[in-house]
């Protein structure tokens, strides 16, 4: 499985910590930013490659690192046909993805260590969407537009 990197300067070091570890796993990993650490820089673009790269990808996951992981939560999911959740614990990753067949998981930099990134990484990337009416229904409509005035 092919996954997509992202990261701003507060979880550059991370992001880069997680490239070693799953490409040691047998994950092929294309890293979209940051490429280096440059204080202040915005969460913004490296999130966008990120969710651009797994919604024209199929099959694809992307996974983002920030100071809180709110910032690059909400930037992903404004794209159509991704489903970016942020998760603290193995225990939200397999419910974000076998209940809304997440694509993009997004990590706090700041509240967890290395180790418990990847082991919530591994976890979301290991775990299948389970297939149920109701879920496949709720997720089709995530990408339903409505024009607010």
């Amino acid at each position: 499985m092919e996954v997509y990197l992202g990261a701003d300067y507060k979880g550059f070091e991370k992001k880069n910590y997680l490239k070693e570890c799953l490409a040691a796993q047998g994950f092929e990993t294309t890293d979209l930013g940051a490429y280096s650490y440059v204080e202040g820089d915005d969460f913004n673009d490296p999130a966008i490659a990120v969710a651009k790269n797994v919604r024209e990808n199929p099959g694809t996951m992307g996974i983002l690192t920030c100071d809180s992981a709110h910032g690059m939560t909400i930037q992903a999911n404004r794209f159509k046909g991704i489903r970016a959740a942020h998760c603290d614990s193995t225990e939200s990753a397999i419910m974000a993805r076998e209940h809304e067949d997440a694509n993009v998981l997004c990590l706090s930099a700041h509240s967890m260590d290395e180790k418990t990134m990847e082991e919530i990484a591994l976890t979301f990337l290991n775990t299948d969407f389970k297939t149920i009416e109701r879920r496949v229904r709720r997720i089709n409509r995530l990408d339903e537009r409505e024009d607010y005035d």
